[in-house]
């Protein structure tokens, strides 16, 4: 349960990264409402405070986190960018998902 629970936890944490960076980009790229930069703000907020969720030290946390938001991002670019991953990028985030269990669930002594 808990393998869970982390595992959802950074996803909604990439989540809400993702959109809080890519509402600016739609802002700033695809001519978008300035407006995109409100919920943007409280998209990374909720990032922020997200991080702070994780029960183990800030550092292993952020290590772990970025094989998380590799994959996500993979998805990102599959479902709202409408581009198909191809086989390298799903190689690649499989191979982050799994330094990301091995920070987090691997062994050790402190």
């Amino acid at each position: 349960m808990e393998i869970l629970k982390t595992f959802s936890l950074f996803t909604v944490t990439a989540l809400a990264e993702i959109l809080g960076c890519y509402l600016p980009y739609l802002w700033l790229r695809k001519e978008g409402s300035i407006w995109l930069l409100v919920p943007a703000g409280l998209s990374l907020a909720l990032f922020a405070w997200l991080l702070s969720l994780h029960p183990t030290a800030a550092g292993r946390i952020y290590a772990a986190y970025g094989g998380v938001y590799i994959t996500v991002a993979i998805l990102w670019l599959w479902l709202v960018d409408s581009i198909r991953p191809t086989l390298s990028d799903v190689v690649g985030a499989a191979v982050a998902l799994c330094g990301m269990a091995i920070i987090m669930f691997g062994p050790r002594s402190a």
